[in-house]
């Protein structure tokens, strides 16, 4: 029996894929990363009895970034980005995916790889390979890649996926490579102009609101698509123009009106010459009566802009929350794979039995009248050659609510219209003549609603019949006039436009394109507002308008779709890695070099658009260096500015939650006042008290930036970790590197709060007073500690004071020591004390910087 271990992209597709394959007879257990299961069953394999193994990762296993010392922004110029090294980190260290992959790998024969069939599907393929590789048995062939296999499928079906599995293929390494060489150019490009313009604008103005002013090849032109509609907007100067309305009688006896047939004059006295003209007539003469059959094309086959189009203009839903709805749709079997630029089904599509998963549905009585009448061919699409259109798999069965229910419903009502007949419909036009100025009229009367029964919103509107009317006779003016309006400026961009423009551009993919739209909101780039029209705000148009004056390249669509053919050709075979990146790189690399060189003409925008930093914020706290009031600016991102030493200082400003003073306390370190971030919603563990210089530069050498007291190795500071934990974290967290540690400002609610995970432990509720003592605890080496009743007491026979060890007198304590929000180990003797941390503390090593990490660069 050979072992057989397959790799899924999400657990619940390698639930499904178990199920489908073993016909429900598999056996399912947890992986030990807690986060994937894993199922198990037997059945053949090429021919010989085969034990298979079913798991999944959690996306991608591994991510491209600098190594640590290169993302310090402080510390390293931005345009080292474009040649030091990169390096894979595990996507999601705290899941363990190398490891687990590699552990369930072991003793396998077969690997077979189940991850979405697109590009970044077929990445994570080699990143599946990559950790296992080392775990399998050896190939009889001495080649691991012989024992490789790739399935392609497009919908978690039982006919899909047993397809599938009778016809496995190799991964395409070519495909990987090029998501990898995207991913590089995205990660230098977009963190290279991206910390320098966000320090360089933060560090002179106050009111930018945004934590990130990042730029990104993909991000940036779609910016500036809703920067130029604005523009427009701006610019735009209204014009007078005029328009001759006449009033006839009908046959039937009512008034209708007609139109003109010259539509609108801008010049008044040339419109009041054919005005007086038509007024010296009694009557105008019908000329002419024609009728026309015309028809309303049904939609072509549903693909992922399409989708992301209709559900942002007819359903209110932004493209990301689009995706994540289609996402969980498809994993739960309901449509079919929603990543596609196809808009043809394939000649082997089964429409028959797709139609017929709507009997008895929502759908029944459209989906019987198709296969009464016939199933008509689809419209002509474009077979883009990666997965099928999107169609539904199963009906909804009562499961299905609010947004799921919505995006399924137009998932099937647009299938079934792309096989049912186009909408006919009679056009009659009538002409009529007076004087020298002609008119018409029109109505519309349906013939055949056709696909429009399944999409009612695009139904033919039918006019007044108008079938009194006889060619050559005359009817009655009721009344001329001549109507004054004006020209009206275009509106702000839809994302529904914004789509349609970016797909037209070639800017992101089928994938991608929701994030972009999703990053220029998240960074204040633009707003959406009612009708999801995309408002550009000042720090957006400033940007873009800065763009276009120094390198108006940086922000034209077709920059990203030549790197994207570029990106193309390494996917065909048709180019080398190294050679497309090398290019690329060193084209945007002059770029960055002559951006910074004239970053001057974007501040002239800057200066005009936001408030200097020096004349931003309110006094707040005392600066260790002039001992003088630094201001706070609480605008995103929040900061410490000093007008005497003109130096910012980042704040915590990634999560909810407001920053006070810590009372009267100060650094003993640099002498700046000490102050304390308390977390909104209840965050028990994420609250803590800071240096704000510490913060920015971490003062010993084992410490990072970033963080707060709770985590200062400071070996005597009252404040810091040494004088303030208990003990390590009950939960062993981080390999025991977690300490509990007094929230100071938590009274007379008293907690210890681990430093690195959200284990919490609350101690004497309502004391007066609560600290840690010096002295440890000779059963278990833990601190003891004090607490101090001032009024009705809680504790044991209602004794004012406190003095012992908690963890070896909390059967006595009771409910004044809860644990709940922390898992109590079994063995309260194995507790270690915090004696180990005592002394690492290695010297005033300032200039950790400002921890950002690898975040701003978009694609």
């Amino acid at each position: 029996m050979v072992n057989v271990l397959m790799v899924a992209e999400k657990p619940i597709l390698a639930e499904s894929i178990a199920k489908l394959l073993s016909n429900h007879k598999q056996n399912s257990r947890k992986g030990f990363n807690g986060a994937c299961s894993v199922h198990e069953f037997n059945d053949q394999f090429m021919g010989k009895p085969a034990h298979y193994k079913v798991t999944s990762t959690c996306g991608h296993v591994m991510g491209l970034d600098f190594p640590g010392k290169y993302n310090n922004w402080d510390r390293v110029d931005p345009g080292d980005l474009f040649q030091c090294p990169t390096e894979k980190k595990e996507a999601n260290p705290k899941l363990k995916m190398v490891k687990y992959l590699a552990s369930e790998a072991t003793n396998c024969d077969y690997l077979v790889l189940w991850l979405d069939c697109d590009k970044e599907g077929e990445n994570i393929c080699f990143e599946v390979i990559d950790a296992v590789q080392g775990s399998m048995k050896r190939s009889p062939s001495g080649r691991f890649m012989d024992v490789v296999f790739r399935a392609h499928f497009s919908a978690i079906a039982e006919k899909e996926i047993k397809a599938a599995m009778r016809n496995l293929v190799k991964p395409n390494l070519n495909e990987s490579l090029s998501v990898d060489a995207r991913q590089e150019l995205d990660l230098r490009v977009g963190c290279a102009f991206t910390r320098f313009q966000t320090r360089y604008f933060q560090d002179k103005y106050g009111d930018l609101d945004s934590n990130c002013i990042s730029f990104g090849p993909c991000q940036t032109p779609t910016l500036a698509f809703c920067v130029k509609r604005h523009d427009q907007i701006v610019q735009f100067s209204p014009e007078t123009y005029f328009v001759l309305s006449t009033t006839i009688d009908s046959p039937n006896g009512r008034t209708v009106k007609l139109d003109w047939s010259r539509e609108r004059i801008f010049d008044r006295d040339i419109a009041n010459v054919f005005l007086n003209r038509v007024k010296a007539e009694s009557s105008v003469k019908l000329s002419s009566a024609t009728s026309k059959e015309n028809k309303k094309e049904k939609p072509q086959a549903l693909n992922t802009v399409e989708l992301l189009r209709i559900a942002s203009s007819s359903m209110g839903l932004g493209p990301a929350q689009t995706m994540s709805v289609a996402e969980h749709l498809y994993t739960h079997g309901y449509i079919s794979y929603p990543r596609t630029e196809t808009t043809a089904y394939p000649s082997s599509f089964d429409f028959n039995g797709t139609l017929k998963t709507q009997l008895g549905g929502r759908f029944n009585d459209i989906a019987q009248q198709i296969l009464a009448d016939g199933i008509t061919k689809p419209k002509a699409g474009e077979d883009k050659g990666d997965h099928p259109p999107i169609t539904p798999m199963k009906p909804n069965n009562g499961y299905l609510s609010g947004d799921q229910a919505r995006v399924y419903d137009y998932v099937t009502q647009h299938f079934l219209a792309t096989i049912m007949k186009p909408c006919k419909y009679i056009t009659s036009t009538f002409t009529f003549t007076a004087a020298t100025e002609t008119f018409t009229l029109q109505s519309r009367k349906v013939v055949d609603p056709g696909f429009t029964k399944a999409m009612s919103w695009q139904a033919i509107v039918e006019d007044e019949s108008y079938n009194g009317f006889k060619e050559g006779s005359t009817y009655a003016i009721q009344k001329n006039e001549l109507l004054e309006r004006q020209t009206s400026p275009p509106d702000y961009l839809t994302e529904s436009e914004l789509i349609t423009l970016m797909e037209k551009y070639g800017i992101g993919t089928d994938a991608s394109i929701p994030v972009h739209i999703s990053n220029i909101s998240a960074r204040n780039y633009v707003t959406v507002e009612s009708g999801r029209r995309l408002i550009p705000t000042k720090l957006g148009v400033a940007l873009v308008r800065g763009y276009r004056r120094i390198d108006p390249e940086l922000i034209l669509p077709t920059m990203r779709s030549d790197m994207e053919t570029q990106l193309n050709l390494i996917a065909k075979g048709q180019a080398e890695y190294t050679a497309v990146t090398g290019h690329t790189l060193e084209m945007f690399r002059r770029k960055f070099k002559y951006f910074v060189e004239h970053i001057a003409q974007i501040d002239v925008l800057f200066e005009d658009s936001f408030t200097p930093l020096a004349d931003s914020g309110k006094p707040f706290s005392r600066c260790g260096k002039c001992k003088r009031y630094m201001k706070l600016v609480a605008s995103r991102p929040q900061r410490l500015y000093c007008p005497t030493c003109q130096e910012t200082l980042s704040l915590p400003t990634g999560r909810d939650g407001n920053i006070r003073i810590h009372g009267e306390k100060t650094c003993p370190l640099d002498g700046f006042d000490l102050l304390y971030w308390a977390a909104s919603g209840g965050k028990l563990a994420d609250s803590w008290s800071f240096c704000p210089y510490c913060y920015n530069n971490a003062p010993f050498e084992d410490m990072k930036s970033g963080v707060g007291c709770n985590r200062c190795t400071h070996p005597t500071c009252k404040h810091g970790m040494m004088t303030q934990s208990i003990c390590q974290c009950l939960n062993a967290c981080n390999n025991g590197a977690g300490v509990l540690v007094l929230d100071p400002q938590s009274g007379p609610k008293w907690r210890l709060a681990c430093n690195l995970c959200p284990s919490v432990i609350t101690v004497f509720d309502g004391a007066a007073r609560f600290k840690l003592l010096d002295k440890e605890c000779n059963d278990c080496g833990t601190k003891t500690v004090f607490a101090e009743y001032t009024k009705k007491s809680k504790l044991p026979n209602e004794e004012p004071t406190f003095t012992g060890c908690i963890f070896c007198r909390k059967d006595e304590l009771g409910a004044l020591i809860n644990f709940d929000h922390a898992q109590m180990r079994e063995d309260i003797g194995r507790i270690q004390s915090t004696r180990g941390f005592r002394g690492r503390g290695r010297g005033r090593g300032r200039g950790g910087g400002r921890g950002r990490g690898r975040g701003g660069h978009d694609r």
